[in-house]
């Protein structure tokens, strides 16, 4: 499905299904909204999918591998061959949201949505091996662009065709941090230094290095901070494309997507400026470490339930959230109500 196709068949939630939900949580022999969060997850899954039935048993980590060539700057304290090395090792399940996943229930499919190299992660929605070095030009086409978003969109198609129910996002690929704070810069119309953090364990002098690549890949391409796609192919990331696409698509499709921590709020963030109702679709799981992150989640509108001090990335935030969300969905799906145990029902009172 093309970007214009998707956008188009993005619609409000469903208040009706949203509603029949919250009667159901009311209805729980339980003092109003007591899991609060809980609740409000399970209310919104609803009017996401239409259903106040819950079928999210059935779900992915979808980690958008990618390399970017700003990591000639010396942005990055390992080199770019490690992202080929762990995309391989999330097929073989030796990463550390892989042992996330496994503790529940969840399938780890793996994009190489731009990889310098091929590996044994599917190729057919690949862009191109890396994006170019956004400090001396564009990191990408404008029509590159709208194509990696177009692989994320995919994504969700063919997982919700697959009976899926619940994805979360992720990403692998050295020198993301430093595209992401480009583009948060740019968005948010913040100062990079106020963007930018020390990524996997930079040090000082790799902090300002960083800092300074940011500064003069903005300058140099000019990002026009009203269009998010402009700023997603000047100063942006195969990876962060893809994931954006799954938030576009996961609103097309009626499929809750997951964001995870500051990469991927980057990208919620551009789905949302692509197309404003996209927001609602999303379910923000955690606070990342990165300095930008609470502010990221402050333009999207969204509170995060997790607050680990969390920075790995893979998607593992997002997937932390599942546990505590298959609490609620059990409460909601299995606990007596008050008609059950013949006892006066709450009230709402003012």
């Amino acid at each position: 499905m093309t970007l214009e196709e998707t956008l188009a068949q993005i619609k409000p939630l469903d208040e009706r299904a949203m509603e029949t939900a919250a009667k159901r949580w009311d209805s729980i022999a339980k003092p109003l909204h007591s899991l609060g969060k809980m609740e409000k997850m399970v209310i919104q899954i609803a009017g996401i999918t239409g259903n106040p039935d819950m079928h999210i048993n059935k779900r992915a980590l979808v980690p958008m591998c990618a390399d970017n060539g700003v990591v000639e700057e010396g942005v990055t304290q390992t080199g770019q061959e490690v992202t080929a090395i762990v995309a391989e090792n999330f097929l073989s399940g030796d990463t550390s949201a892989c042992v996330m996943c496994r503790q529940c229930g969840t399938k780890v499919i793996p994009v190489d949505i731009g990889m310098a190299v091929d590996t044994k992660v599917a190729t057919d929605l690949k862009v191109a091996c890396g994006t170019a070095n956004m400090t001396k030009g564009p990191a990408m086409t404008r029509e590159q662009a709208v194509q990696a978003l177009e692989a994320g969109i995919e994504m969700v198609c063919r997982l919700k065709e697959d009976g899926y129910g619940l994805l979360a996002t992720g990403e692998m690929g050295i020198g993301n941090t430093t595209t992401s704070s480009a583009v948060a810069s740019v968005l948010l119309n913040r100062p990079v230094e106020e963007m930018t953090g020390r990524g996997a364990g930079l040090s000082g002098d790799g902090l300002n290095r960083k800092i300074h690549a940011i500064k003069k890949a903005i300058e140099i391409n000019q990002p026009n901070q009203e269009d998010a796609i402009d700023v997603l192919a000047k100063v942006g990331g195969f990876d962060i494309a893809g994931m954006a696409g799954m938030f576009l698509g996961g609103a097309a499709f009626g499929v809750p997507v997951v964001i995870d921590g500051f990469i991927s709020c980057v990208a919620a963030l551009i789905a949302q400026r692509i197309c404003p109702q996209t927001g609602d679709y999303m379910i923000a799981s955690h606070v990342s470490k990165e300095p930008a992150a609470h502010l990221l989640l402050e333009a999207l509108g969204k509170e995060a339930v997790l607050h680990g001090e969390m920075c790995l990335g893979e998607g593992s935030g997002a997937v932390a959230l599942f546990p505590f969300l298959d609490m609620g969905v059990a409460v909601y799906e299995s606990m007596s109500t008050f008609e059950d145990i013949h006892v006066d029902q709450y009230e709402e009172l003012v």
